[in-house]
């Protein structure tokens, strides 16, 4: 009798199995298979060496004779092409070259951050394109103002400053772009000029009859009347008394 010792795989334990030395390794797996139901079908018995023929007997692997054979039991696993370690690796290296690496807070030698230095850089640059901005800017400006020029029947002037053939000689003033034009509509003016007199005369009149609410409401405190002035006193002068002598 061989005893074997059987290392399984979780949640198995190691087993022990005490069979003949005739007997083949592959009638040790279905005998595996008969003790413990639960043990997965496609599994494979190697040793420490490596794997082994199922068809060979169990005193095969005897060593010197010794009872005790030792046996590793493993799950079959289903395998592709292989490479992927590979692929793995220049996954890694691809990641690792992709990095990023942030100095900003890092100084030259002359104690400044790189940070400041870039921040200096685009400033410059931005002040450098400020003419190039400005003018676009009042290109896109006058485009608009023409577009709505346009828009309103107004021809712009010509650049030679040259002025239009249809402009009249009689005094009026040319149709020209950015030009003030000459209103004629006199019913529409004193329409206005009646509407705004009117809302003036409004406000003139609220204001006056809200300062007399104001006094009606608040009265401001009289004057002390003053107190009537004390008739004069004149002296009267006395008269030296006159002596009437009368005969006896």
């Amino acid at each position: 009798m061989v005893s074997l010792i059987v290392s399984t795989f979780a949640p198995f334990p190691t087993l022990s199995l005490s069979v003949d030395a005739d007997t083949s390794l592959d009638a040790v797996v279905d005998l595996l298979h008969h003790r413990y139901p639960a043990l997965p079908g496609n599994v494979v018995l190697s040793t420490h060496r490596g794997l082994i023929n199922l068809d060979a007997s169990v005193s095969s692997l005897q060593l010197d004779g010794s009872p005790l054979v030792s046996l590793r039991l493993t799950p079959r696993v289903l395998g592709g092409k292989g490479g992927f370690g590979s692929q793995l690796r220049a996954a890694g290296g691809r990641m690792s070259s992709n990095k990023t690496s942030n100095n900003d807070s890092c100084r030259d030698l002359s104690g400044r951050r790189l940070s400041s230095i870039k921040e200096a850089k685009k400033l410059v640059e931005y002040l450098e394109a400020e003419p190039e901005r400005v003018k676009a800017k009042a290109e896109a400006a006058r485009a608009k103002l023409e577009a709505l020029e346009r828009k309103l029947g107004i021809e712009p002037p010509k650049k030679d400053g040259s002025k239009e053939a249809g402009s009249s000689k009689s005094g009026d003033p040319p149709v020209l772009a950015g030009k003030k034009h000459r209103f004629d509509d006199t019913e529409y003016l004193e329409q206005s000029q009646d509407l705004v007199d009117g809302v003036k005369n409004a406000v003139a009149s609220a204001l006056l009859k809200k300062k007399k609410k104001a006094k009606l409401t608040h009265p401001t405190p009289e004057t002390p009347k003053e107190a009537p002035a004390a008739p004069k006193v004149t002296p009267v002068e006395e008269k030296p008394a006159t002596t009437v002598a009368i005969g006896a």
